[in-house]
Parts: structure tokens; sequence; C-alpha cells
């Protein structure tokens, strides 16, 4: 692992997103047995149809946004301009905000569900606790927040990220019981847990929370 401290963290992953997006994602996905697919069908289960749903760092639309606005009004956030450029032209009936999620504005209760795969992994972990606490006002009672975290606290730099020259990418995990605190402490209840990839070692947690209330 590398030191981070040294670099801009939020700079380092517009500028690899904006200079990698093709290599991270091509314009489709297979999505029917991917780890995504399976989460997003978890999710549908709390979701009502025609609710509001929140993509936090949406990338280029593929495949998360393209699936949730089939049922979903989507909004879409992402640090990078290349990748909200694409996600317009892919997901053309979602909307979509080029903004740093940390500084993002919404209105309270905006939301019936809130999705962040693999991007609060991205956020510097000193801002994580209150974007945490930011998601969870902007969700209705009753919605959910579904999140990639990661299980052992770090920070590094990625050299050539997916195999670009050239590109680095900036990483930062929590400890998973630091996150599960994170999200009681938002008023949010963790209703289901899991892992991606299934047989990752140790991989990524899957984080699936409800707010307390009703609609």
């Amino acid at each position: 692992m590398t030191d981070a401290a040294a670099f801009d963290p939020k700079a380092i992953v517009r500028d690899a997103y904006d200079r990698a997006s093709l290599a991270y994602r091509a314009d489709d996905y297979a999505l029917e047995k991917s780890g995504y697919g399976h989460w997003l069908r978890r999710l549908a289960r709390l979701v009502p149809p025609g609710g509001r749903v929140l993509d936090l760092g949406c990338g280029c639309g593929v495949p998360v946004a393209r699936e949730l606005v089939k049922h979903h009004a989507v909004v879409g956030v992402d640090i990078s301009p290349v990748q909200i450029e694409r996600a317009r032209a892919l997901v053309p009936t979602a909307e979509f905000v080029c903004a740093d999620m940390t500084a993002a504005e919404f209105a309270p209760g905006s939301f019936d569900a809130v999705v962040a795969f693999y991007s609060i992994i991205n956020v510097p972990g000193a801002e994580q606790r209150a974007l945490i606490h930011r998601v969870a006002s902007w969700l209705a009672p009753g919605g959910v927040l579904l999140a990639v975290v990661g299980k052992v606290a770090g920070a590094w730099a990625e050299p050539d990220f997916r195999g670009v020259a050239g590109v680095t990418m900036y990483w930062s995990h929590a400890d998973l019981a630091v996150a599960r605190g994170w999200l009681a402490e938002a008023g949010l209840d963790v209703v289901e847990e899991g892992t991606q990839p299934r047989q990752g070692e140790p991989g990524f947690a899957v984080l699936i929370a409800r707010r307390g209330g009703a609609n």
C-alpha cells in the first residue's frame, strides 16, 4: 500500500474515472448473473415501484442506473464529468448530476432508496461518517441504503488503474465494525449483509440498512 496522504484524493478519483471510464465499464454489462444483479434484486423487494432512488457514484450509469430506471425515478451523482456525460447518453431517462457526493444537496426525505456500489470507498475516510449521516437524512422514513464498504481499514493509491498506464486510483476503507456503527448512529438499521464477491478474501461488505419509521 502507498500512503495516500500526500495526494488530493478527490482529484485523483475524478481524474482516474475520467481517463479510465471505458476501461472500467463498457456501454453494456451482463447484469443477470453478476453481483450487481443479485443485490439489485434484493433491493427491489424493499423499494416500491415508482420509488425515488439516488445512485451515489453512478459512473456511466451502467449497470445500476440503467436497471433501476426501469421501475423507479433515478437520480445519479458522480464526481467525474466523463462518467456523467456517458451516463446521460446511456441512460437518458434518469437524471444525472456531476458533483462530489459529500457536497451534494438534497432535501430531507427526498429518496426511497440510496445505492452506493463501490463509491463510498473512494471517499476520504475522514469524510465517510458525515456522508453516511447526510445520506440517512435524504431517505424518507422506511427508506433503505444499499452500500458497498470495505472490511479492513486502510487507505492507498493504486497505480495503473484498470490497466491504464499512468492512471492512479484512491481507495479508503473503514473497518467494517466502524461502518456498521456509523449506520446505527445515523438511525439506519442493517437488515441484510453479505460479501461481494461471494468468495472474496476478504472482498467487500454489502450492507442494506433501513431508516426507522414508515412511509
